[in-house]
Order: C-alpha cells, then structure tokens, then sequence
C-alpha cells in the first residue's frame, strides 16, 4: 500500500516548481562541513569524497513493496520539480512485510566535495545497557541457525543481536553522525528519519550500488574478522581473513546472488575472480567491486536496489527461507537495520548503502545493531565477538569503545 502525504511545511506552489535551494558548489580545497549542520530531522549521506545533506519535506512517499515505490519516485519528482528524494528502505520487503519504504522529497539540498574536518565530540554515558540477546543466547542461537542450514537446505543465514542504551537526557543524533563522519572517512556516514519520530544513524562500509549514466557499481562485503591494536596480531588476522574457507565460501554466496540479481538490467557486467581485503578501524572484510553497464537507461538506482535487497550479505540465501530463519532466532523485529539508505534524482542516478553498522534513536533511548553471516562452518564464539567488535563502531563514537557488550 502506497501513501503520498504532504510534509509539514507549506505545500509546492502551482507551477509544480519546489522553492529549492541551488546545490552548493564547494571547492575540494575548503569543503563544507555538511555533517557540522546537520540536525535531527535531516537527511545526511557522506563519503569520503561527497556530502549530501537534505533538509525539510514538500512529500513523503511511503511504500512496503520497494518496486512500486521505485515506479512512484520519477512522477513525484517530476510533479513536484525536486531534483531527488531520499531516505530508507526496510529489512524485510517480504510480501507481508509492514515495515514500509520510506522516502522523502525534501526541500533544501546542499553538496559538497572533501571529508569532514569537525572536532570529536563528547557523548554522555548511558544509565542503563542490555543486549538483546544475552550473549550466551546468541551463541545458541548460531547453534541453532548452523543446524537448519542443513535441515531447511539454506546456504547461509545472518544473525544479528541488539544493544539497547537508555540515557538520562534526550539522545545527542547530531553529535553521534559527527563523531561517525570524522571517525570513520572511508564509511557511507548516513543519518534518516523514520516513521514515527525515530532517526537511524550509521556509519557503514557498504555500497549497495551506486548508477551514474548507464554505469552500476556495487561493492558487497562478506567476510569479516576484527581488528587489533596490536600491529602484528591485526595483520595476522586480516591473513586469516584472507584465507579463511569459510569466509570465502560466505563471500561467494553474496556475490553470485549480487551478480545474477544484476545481470537482467546490464548489458555488461565486469566481476573480479576473487574478493579484495580491506579494513575499517574495526573489522578487516572481505569485498568484491562489480561494475556493469545498464541495458535500459530508464532503469533507476532505486529500482536497482529493490531488485537487489536483501543481498545475503544481510540476511542469506535462499532469501525466503533466510528471513524466515532469521525471525524464528532473533528475538526483535530489525524495521529499518539491515535495510538501506540513499538517494536516487530526477535523472535516476543515486547511491544506496547497506544500513549496518547503526543505531535506531527515539527521545532518550537508542538501539544498536551488529549482525554476522552463518554458514556450514561457523563457530559461535567466532560470531559473538564478530558482533562485538561491529558494535564499536557506533560505541566509539559515542566515546564508549570499552563497553562491555
């Protein structure tokens, strides 16, 4: 069920002509700080090389199947005279989903080019912390996951677990995207509203497709290990990493399910034999770069990502069979974790990133989420402290990286 509702503001004058604001032209040289002005309600999307911040609503587009929302963008856009709409698509875009797409067409939009140059900022601690589940469950929960691969002939399933912080004080979402912006320069730093006034903020390593013209890049990750402050124990893991069957048979399933999810609409699609190894300040991962050209020039970046979400990268494969193993184990609904986040403009170009790596905030509260894909040969120790050093991503930036979780 679609819904086009008008936002707060005052609605597109006739003409359908939107009272944007010009994209502002910033030199490499002296970027502006987007992240610096960004405030609870916008819209924030960053990498290492670009910002994009959307502020304000003239429509709000909601859709729980994400194909039809794609359909709907391109006449919203054009009626309104926007140049783009943003925001987020949920985990589960199942047939019975009620989590729908949620996208906004805003009504300011500023660019810029470099990375950010703000200060850290200090966070409040939290009163109260709880890991849904405990750690003992989670690791029976991997124990149970590696049991129905075999039984429901499922390759692979992620499982993910939840940390909830209570705060004395309202959340600060606009000091916690800063800290991630600064802290993690080579992540898609993203900030979005959600229904019913909550904010999901993020910092993740994952491109799910970026369209320029007729060219599609995508950059699934699959495969992870932690880092170490220890310079000779972290390379020694990003080697294990390297060489691990498992996580290579984990990477594979992503990648074959990415590139035939992707070959109906390319003309031509460039896959590398084998998967590349890169780092974030927490996690070494493994990750192959694709790139293909569109057959169909009609064909938009959001159409691209509800044809590929969910990769298994976050939730398995098969898919139907994954998510239901998924809801069986997990004892929370993900909403919005898991899904993704991005752009897509008039011109069908955009950018949408995999939402890990984040957290969901209301008034004083906020949950984080960390998950790991389980096949065949996954331990449960392995996968708990692959979560737990996922988490710190977020928790660093809350100046919490010592948190037990």
């Amino acid at each position: 069920m679609s819904s086009l509702s008008p936002g707060a503001e005052p609605q597109t004058p006739a003409g359908g002509q939107a009272p944007l604001d010009p994209p502002e032209a910033v030199s490499p040289a002296t970027p502006v700080d987007l992240a610096a002005r960004y405030q609870r309600g916008d819209f924030l999307f960053t990498t290492a090389e670009r910002a994009l911040l959307a502020q304000g609503t003239i429509r709000t587009v909601t859709e729980t199947d994400p194909r039809r929302l794609a359909s709907a963008i391109p006449g919203v856009l054009a009626e309104t005279g926007a140049p783009l709409a943003v925001g987020v698509l949920p985990f589960d875009t199942g047939p019975d989903t009620k989590v729908p797409g949620h996208l906004v067409v805003p009504r300011t939009v500023h660019r810029s080019s470099g990375t950010p140059s703000l200060p850290r900022e200090t966070l409040p601690a939290p009163v109260r912390v709880r890991a849904v589940p405990s750690p003992a469950s989670h690791m029976a929960a991997v124990r149970s996951a590696v049991a129905a691969l075999a039984e429901r002939d499922l390759r692979k399933a992620v499982l993910a677990r939840a940390l909830d912080l209570e705060f004395a004080a309202p959340v600060p979402a606009e000091s916690i995207v800063r800290n991630l912006a600064v802290g993690n320069p080579r992540h898609f730093t993203y900030a979005a509203e959600l229904p019913g006034g909550r904010s999901l903020v993020g910092a993740t390593p994952e491109l799910l497709l970026r369209r320029t013209g007729r060219t599609v890049f995508s950059s699934p990750h699959a495969g992870s290990m932690p880092r170490s402050a220890d310079p000779v124990a972290d390379r020694a893991n990003g080697e294990a990493l390297r060489t691990s069957r498992k996580d290579q048979l984990e990477h594979a399933v992503v990648i074959d399910y990415v590139v035939e999810a992707l070959r109906p609409f390319c003309r031509t699609l460039d896959v590398p034999a084998g998967p590349e190894l890169v780092t974030t300040p927490a996690i070494w991962h493994l990750r192959t770069p694709i790139t293909g050209e569109l057959a169909d020039p009609d064909i938009t970046a959001l159409d691209l990502a509800a044809a590929l979400h969910p990769t298994p990268a976050v939730c398995g494969t098969p898919t139907e069979g994954a998510r239901d193993l998924v809801k069986e184990l997990e004892p929370f609904d993900r909403d919005y974790y898991a899904g993704a986040v991005g752009w897509v403009d008039a011109a069908g170009d955009g950018e949408w990133a995999v939402a890990i790596r984040c957290a969901e905030i209301a008034s004083t509260s906020m949950r984080l989420y960390a998950g790991g894909g389980i096949v065949a040969e996954s331990d449960p120790q392995s996968e708990l402290d692959e979560t737990t050093a996922k988490f710190r991503t977020l928790l660093t930036a809350m100046g919490l990286a010592d948190l037990p979780v």
